[in-house]
């Protein structure tokens, strides 16, 4: 298991602590792997989700330090998004 993911997953956690979201989502990074986040907090897992967000390393670690809008990775094709788009925009107010 990466190292690099577990420590996202561990910055996931804090992002979502506090939060109401209760859907399923997975981030999918190229030639890492998955994090899962639902009800339960974000962990590493390729369990399936309500959506999937897909990105390079680079891309989802922008996301996670905020240097880079969720929207705006997704609008300029950095992250494609696969399943319920709506679960995808709660996620991103969330991770904002």
């Amino acid at each position: 298991m990466s190292e690099i993911l577990e420590k996202a997953a561990a910055a996931l956690n804090e992002k979502l602590e506090g939060s109401a979201f209760d859907a399923s989502a997975k981030f999918d990074i190229a030639d890492l792997g998955a994090i899962v986040l639902d009800e339960n907090g974000a962990r590493v897992s390729d369990d399936d989700a309500d959506v999937t967000m897909s990105a390079d390393a680079d891309t989802f670690e922008q996301i996670l330090s905020g240097e880079l809008n969720p929207t705006g990775a997704f609008m300029s094709g950095k992250l494609s998004i696969d399943g319920d788009m709506g679960v995808a925009m709660k996620l991103a107010s969330v991770l904002a």
